[in-house]
């Protein structure tokens, strides 16, 4: 993976290398403790859980303690899939939610609440492949919860921004928690200035101490029951105590000589590898940028409105992967593009606010690690004394009982959050990610593109400017995304617009491993406070 030749886009900053370990994220902080925790002896396994943990604490934006998680690790020549999505509360229903005057399910409040994972997920992980004790895996996470630490730039953007909408649309007593966690002052925090928050440190010595057990079946899961119970929410402690994380099997594809994997759905993933599998069947000039983005977009569209109709809870799904993962399926579907853009229609089939993080080490481990609330800081609500930020994953459900992912006690949503691995010839190449709503399997096709048919390093692969496709054929653009070519997929018929900003457009990070000398090299975003920590 270190035939990087063709560089159509100048990059913004220089790869980094490492033989030792490596960590890339977005906060510098919780890279750092990624890495502090593999030379003090821990694997690539542990240094994502640390990141991860430290994550809540250093960026509760994006994720927190009450997040749902996703995993990829590679080890010992084979790629374990975790899946730490909640499920909706047992008393939970359709027309539960239709009797409070809801058409549709709300984005904040008890009613988007599902249970948490991520807890599972750091313990199922620390368990199974870990090296060192969850109480020493935590213990940056609980240092910087405890005795604080000064906000970067970006993050007291995005926190200021949330504290201002919270601020006029919560007024509800169950919100206050909310604004004496993370507007203590009665203000967001500014950059630089420390926040600490000692709820955080001492639920997370809760988790570490007990392997998540006080979270799902002790005194926090009796904390959140009680909360819950007090706001008419529909979380019992019986959920929590039913829950348990899946170690599932990756799903593939082959593109170009590299098998893509992503976690089978709930997740989005196979959005990815369905617009890949479309993409292969086409015939376009790699260096023809204009053919290239058009089919690119064309691709995903169609993708993207076969997710929409079928990816729900595994357990209510049969054969639909296979099907939409078929090459007659994604022969079928690569003739539906021309040379205009069309309007995406899902295909018939054959009957029958996040963070990410990538770590290696080493010795050849290596994780793919995705968490999130879903919409910045989730739902509102914090659990009282806890840090606890509830995630708001049931938005995403359905009250249309016809629908596939239509909301029923006990089940999954279609998740948004998705890791990404790449492998060839059965061995490693490396983990990746581009976290961002639905913006994530757009990310995952570009920076793979980007990579194996443009052949950048990891950095240039992330800086290449990035398009987001939005609804029927309206493409929002970055504003550094060069004009020439908006205008040329504009006459294709295409709405392009351009952006203000690029908070919209995913932030990602890759590190590629070369299996015969050893050597990591790592991307990270540009477009946020990213850092790769290599040794």
């Amino acid at each position: 993976m270190f035939d990087f030749e063709y560089q159509p886009f100048s990059s913004r900053r220089a790869p980094v290398f490492g033989n030792k370990g490596m960590v890339a994220t977005a906060q510098p902080l919780a890279a750092q403790a990624g890495l502090d925790i593999l030379k003090k002896g821990g694997n690539a396994i542990d240094a994502a859980i640390a990141t991860a943990a430290c994550l809540t604490v250093v960026e509760p934006t994006s994720n927190g303690i009450g997040s749902d998680a996703f995993a990829l690790i590679w080890t010992k020549g084979k790629l374990h899939g975790l899946n730490a999505s909640g499920v909706a509360p047992e008393s939970i229903s359709i027309d539960a939610i239709k009797r409070r005057g809801y058409n549709s399910m709300p984005a904040h409040g008890f009613e988007p609440v599902m249970v948490p994972g991520a807890p599972s997920a750091w313990a199922a992980c620390s368990a199974k492949f870990g090296r060192l004790p969850l109480t020493e895996v935590l213990k940056p996470a609980i240092e910087y919860a405890r005795k604080g630490y000064p906000l970067s730039a970006g993050l007291a953007k995005y926190w200021n921004i949330s504290y201002k909408k919270f601020k006029a649309s919560f007024h509800n007593k169950m919100f206050e928690p909310w604004f004496r966690t993370f507007a203590p002052d009665g203000r967001a925090p500014k950059a630089g200035e420390l926040w600490r928050s000692p709820d955080h440190a001492r639920t997370l010595e809760c988790i570490a101490e007990t392997g998540a057990e006080a979270f799902y079946k002790g005194e926090l899961a009796e904390k959140i029951d009680k909360f819950s119970r007090e706001n008419g929410g529909f979380i019992r402690k019986s959920d929590l105590e039913n829950y348990h994380p899946d170690w599932v099997d990756p799903v593939s594809i082959n593109y170009r000589g590299y098998d893509v994997w992503e976690l089978p759905p709930n997740g989005q993933g196979i959005v990815a590898l369905i617009a890949l599998n479309i993409l292969k069947k086409l015939n376009y000039p790699d260096q023809n940028l204009i053919e290239t983005y058009h089919k690119q977009i064309e691709a995903l569209k169609l993708a993207f409105s076969d997710g929409k109709k079928y990816i729900t809870d595994p357990r209510d799904m049969h054969d639909e992967v296979s099907a939409l993962l078929a090459d007659e399926y994604a022969l079928a579907r690569s003739k539906r593009i021309g040379s205009d853009a069309l309007e995406p229609l899902p295909g018939t089939l054959p009957k029958g606010g996040t963070v990410y993080l990538a770590a290696a080490d080493g010795e050849g481990n290596m994780v793919s690690y995705i968490q999130s609330n879903y919409m910045g800081f989730g739902s509102g609500l914090v659990v009282p004394g806890t840090g606890i930020a509830l995630q708001n994953r049931g938005h995403t459900f359905s009250l249309n009982p016809d629908d596939a992912n239509a909301l029923a006690p006990g089940k999954k949503t279609y998740h948004t959050i998705i890791p990404g691995f790449l492998t060839r010839d059965g061995e490693a190449v490396g983990p990746f990610g581009v976290m961002g709503g639905f913006m994530q399997p757009q990310g995952h096709l570009q920076v793979l593109t980007n990579t194996i048919d443009f052949h950048l390093h990891p950095q240039a692969a992330l800086d290449a400017p990035r398009w987001q496709w939005m609804s029927g054929k309206t493409i929002l653009v970055e504003p550094t995304f060069p004009n020439p070519i908006a205008q040329a997929l504009a006459r294709r018929g295409h709405d392009i617009r351009v952006a203000t900003d690029s908070g919209s457009f995913g932030r990602g990070q890759i590190i590629w491993r070369n299996n015969q000398t050893g050597v990591l090299v790592g991307g990270t975003e540009s477009r946020a406070d990213g850092v790769v920590a290599a040794w």
